[in-house]
């Protein structure tokens, strides 16, 4: 009995000794991604890390009292920003998940500020913040005769400010995630605590906050991170000002960008490694478990 086979019952030949054809197209499709890698990531970390090179970078860096300040704030930045922007968010969160109609409206409302962009948002707030013609200091005018302060002029009320506005840029995004986590603890055991009478504080102790722990922990983690990395709220509403003594380490490298100090400004940015690294081995390791 004879068997015919065709020509297209025969599998292609391997177009490499040691690579199949997917393998082969996946390196095809794949070289477009790591070119554009290369360029835009890896190249400007490698070039930013040999202009950092020089051990005189870090002692002129060091000796700039400047840099000391930024660095202060950037710890009074993280430590009030994160704890409290958290906090409040997940309160929030238990707030904006009860089924209501006019709750859901508010939620839109309350969500704008972190889907608008971030430069017309903020530099709103500078605007309403000018001691001259800003809306805030005209309602205190308006309502108390008394010419409100100049709010961006104290270092530590610019400071505060700045944090206030990353909170409530950052806020809503934060409030939906831990909403999420909220929503999926089983409705059974809250009406088994409602049948034992039970409060909404011994509610969110024993059943609401062991079912999120692990996920605002995470959170918390992430939010470091991008913190740490926020531009937008130091530079967009105080500039670095006044007197350049609300800089972070994220808003840092401009002023010396701008001073023709190429080397310390790529200097004080890799300062800022040593903060963001053990943050992501952390959050990559407490995400593996």
């Amino acid at each position: 009995m004879a068997i015919t086979i065709s020509a297209s019952d025969v599998p292609g030949a391997p177009l490499s000794p040691r690579l199949s054809a997917p393998q082969v197209w996946g390196i095809l499709l794949i070289a477009p991604y790591l070119l554009v890698f290369l360029a835009f990531v890896v190249y400007p970390v490698g070039y930013g890390f040999w202009l950092a090179r020089h051990p005189s970078s870090y002692v002129a860096l060091v000796n700039d009292p400047i840099f000391t300040r930024a660095a202060v704030n950037t710890l009074i930045f993280l430590v009030i920003g994160i704890n409290l922007k958290m906090l409040i968010a997940l309160f929030l969160s238990g707030f904006f998940v009860q089924q209501r109609a006019w709750i859901r409206w508010l939620s839109v409302i309350f969500i704008l500020p972190w889907a608008v962009p971030s430069i017309p948002t903020i530099l709103s707030v500078r605007f309403m913040l000018n001691p001259e013609w800003g809306v805030v200091n005209q309602l205190i005018f308006k309502f108390t005769g008394d010419d409100g302060p100049n709010w961006l002029n104290d270092p530590a009320v610019a400071l505060a400010m700045a944090i206030g506005v990353h909170i409530w840029k950052s806020l809503p995004f934060w409030t939906l995630i831990l909403m999420t986590g909220r929503l999926a603890i089983s409705q059974d055991l809250f009406e088994a605590a409602d049948v034992d009478g039970a409060n909404w504080w011994q509610k969110f102790r024993f059943i609401t906050w062991p079912s999120m722990q692990a996920l605002y922990l995470t959170c918390t983690l992430l939010s470091m991170i991008w913190t740490l990395g926020d531009f937008n709220s130091v530079y967009l509403l105080t500039g670095g000002g006044p007197a350049d003594l609300t800089h972070v380490l994220s808003t840092l490298g401009i002023r010396y960008l701008r001073l023709d100090q190429l080397n310390l400004a790529m200097a004080s940015i890799v300062c800022a490694m040593p903060l963001v690294l053990p943050l992501v081995y952390f959050m990559m390791k407490w995400l593996s478990r």
